[in-house]
Parts: C-alpha cells; sequence; structure tokens
C-alpha cells in the first residue's frame, strides 16, 4: 500500500506550485480582495475586531 501524503506535505506542494505558477500581480490582488473582505470596521457584526484594532489594543480583549 502506498503512503498517504500528510496534509502538511500537500499544503506545502500546493504553495509551491502556485507559486511557480502565479506572478507577484496575483498575491497583490488575492490581499487585496482579502483586506477588502475584512475591512477595519470596528463595528463588525460577526464578532471579530480589523487587525487595525487588533493592533491599537496590542493583545488586549
Amino acid at each position: 500500500m502506498a503512503d498517504k501524503m500528510s496534509r502538511e506535505e500537500a499544503g506545502r506542494k500546493g504553495g509551491e506550485e502556485t507559486a511557480r505558477t502565479h506572478d507577484k500581480d496575483f498575491y497583490q490582488e488575492i490581499g487585496r480582495k482579502g483586506g477588502d473582505s475584512r475591512g477595519n470596521d470596528s463595528g463588525r457584526s460577526d464578532g471579530k475586531m480589523s487587525r487595525e484594532e487588533a493592533g491599537r489594543k496590542g493583545g488586549r480583549s
């Protein structure tokens, strides 16, 4: 029986392939989309704080 690939190994291989097949613009675009969806809105309805707010609090809740 063949050994199964671990999740860690599968993730690493997938990340390496993505890095090989995509350029800097791809990563900038997905980063922008993530920032847009996350926003800096401290009045979020999902109960999560923005990175900006977390930085201001310095780890305090």
